[in-house]
């Protein structure tokens, strides 16, 4: 039996588990109070801060931290690398502390793991960081050539549920051509084909369908003039098509529970504009049908939006022609970086070093 410590930082929490092979023993919710985050200058400076806060957590529930195998951390903004189970290393470190690729609550994953292992000799990993790149070369193309696609999506859940699909399957998701659809506060439909996400919509920076907080792939040109028009600084700019965009702009509310309280009211702008994002999500899934060239084992539709049911609804009713359509609600990180750190240990898997990868 393996028991491993899983942390997944956000930007004014931190999520803990600890597993015992693949059974939750202890998960908390570590709420951080924002004024206490502000004092620091830098994400990297908090790290002592949320170590603490879990060890102490983790002594006042009785929790033997001699007994791990393993600690496991949310992957952070890394070079792209490919999917898979990553062993904490200098190289990985010195990119997390100085923000090398940008500043994010979840580069402190990799970093606190790593201090907690190295006190009792055990590994440290990351597992399937928002960074995973393995999309095909003709995904890459923009049709600008100054303009590269990026693949960043939620690829911890995607592989977690895929894999899961596999299973369940009797396969290996290696095997498998899927079509995964996160949809949260963000929406990102992957394509994946024998174990890789050959190609994803960049879920944070404007492609795609719009979602509960983001704007997704607008009309380009209307963009660029409005972008221009003297209305709006940069950071607006962006803000609007993150964070403000998508159910925010629309309806002033980024919970589809609200949206669906508005609807059952009678409110016919919100019946529209979700209808509107579930029509784009399906039209997503379809772009990606093509991808694989309709070979598609099942459609994964995962995420905190999969629990709404008229939703889901929309979107299946228009895809179920393409395949096997599974809904996957929800994401339990904290137990997909535990999988991740399992694979490792029981030899499932070979642990990847960052180092070793060559940075696009």
């Amino acid at each position: 039996m393996y028991r491993l410590l899983a942390i997944n930082p956000g930007s004014t929490s931190t999520k803990i588990g600890v597993y015992d092979n693949e059974r939750s023993i202890l998960e908390e919710t570590l709420r951080h109070d924002t004024s206490e985050l502000e004092s620091y200058k830098t994400v990297f400076e908090q790290y002592q801060f949320r170590k603490q806060t879990i060890l102490e957590t983790l002594h006042n529930e009785g929790i033997n931290l001699q007994r791990l195998s393993a600690v496991v951390g949310r992957g952070g903004v890394l070079k792209p690398i490919p999917g898979g189970t990553y062993r904490v290393n200098q190289s990985m470190l010195e990119d997390l502390q100085g923000g090398r690729y940008g500043e994010h609550a979840s580069n402190l994953g990799g970093i606190i793991a790593h201090e907690i292992a190295s006190q009792f000799n055990i590994p440290a990993f990351i597992v399937d960081p928002v960074v995973v790149d393995e999309l095909q070369p003709v995904a890459r193309l923009s049709g600008l050539p100054e303009i590269e696609r990026r693949s960043i999506f939620h690829a911890l859940n995607q592989k977690a549920v895929a894999r899961k699909m596999a299973r369940q399957l009797g396969k290996k998701y290696e095997d498998l051509s899927l079509i995964v659809c996160h949809m949260g506060g963000g929406i990102t439909v992957g394509a994946h084909h024998l174990g890789r996400v050959i190609d994803v919509n960049n879920g944070l920076n404007g492609d795609g369908p719009f979602s509960p907080e983001r704007a997704g792939g607008v009309p380009v040109g209307d963009l660029v003039a409005l972008c221009y028009s003297g209305q709006f600084y940069s950071k607006e700019m962006v803000r609007k098509l993150v964070g403000l965009g998508g159910l925010v702009g629309y309806l002033g509310t980024n919970d589809a529970r609200d949206v669906e309280s508005m609807i059952a009211e009678g409110n016919e702008e919100a019946k529209l504009v979700y209808e509107a994002m579930a029509y784009q999500v399906a039209k997503e899934i379809g772009a990606y049908s093509v991808v694989l060239k309709g070979k598609i084992d099942a459609i994964i539709l995962t995420g905190g939006l999969a629990y709404g049911d008229s939703f889901i609804q929309m979107i299946k009713e228009r895809i179920e022609w393409l395949g096997q359509v599974i809904v996957m609600p929800g994401e339990n990180e904290l137990q997909a970086l535990v999988e991740g750190g399992l694979r490792v240990l029981r030899g499932e898997e070979q642990e990847q070093l960052y180092d070793q990868v060559v940075a696009r």
